[in-house]
């Protein structure tokens, strides 16, 4: 991404493409990028939280699963599915070394 900032030197304006406004490349992946799309530093935690808080559901659907507790039979259809794309995605990642071991330890 590319960003312009104001006089105080924070970003004011963002482009996908370099422009005589936005000449400063920032990657997307930065916090002070990711705070001025989400609007405030709150909005950003909350954010966040609930990408972590969706491996912990995850694990916990995991475990439940292992210990013959509920059956992904039992799960709705797009719930099925959501599991799926996240399970196909993460042995991806883990086939071309884009995830560590730590990433997927198994433990909440």
């Amino acid at each position: 991404m590319f960003i312009k900032r104001d006089d105080s030197g924070r970003v004011a304006q963002v482009s996908h493409e370099e422009t005589e406004e936005c000449h400063e490349y920032m990657p997307s992946s930065s916090p002070e990028l990711q705070l001025f799309l989400s609007g405030d530093a709150e909005s950003l935690a909350l954010t966040k939280s609930d990408l972590a808080f969706v491996r912990v559901l995850e694990d916990v659907i995991n475990v439940l699963m292992d210990k013959g507790v509920i059956s992904f039979t039992d799960l709705p259809e797009p719930a099925q599915q959501k599991l799926l794309d996240r399970q196909s995605l993460r042995q991806r990642m883990n086939s071309v070394g884009l995830m560590s071991d730590s990433d997927d330890s198994g433990v909440i």
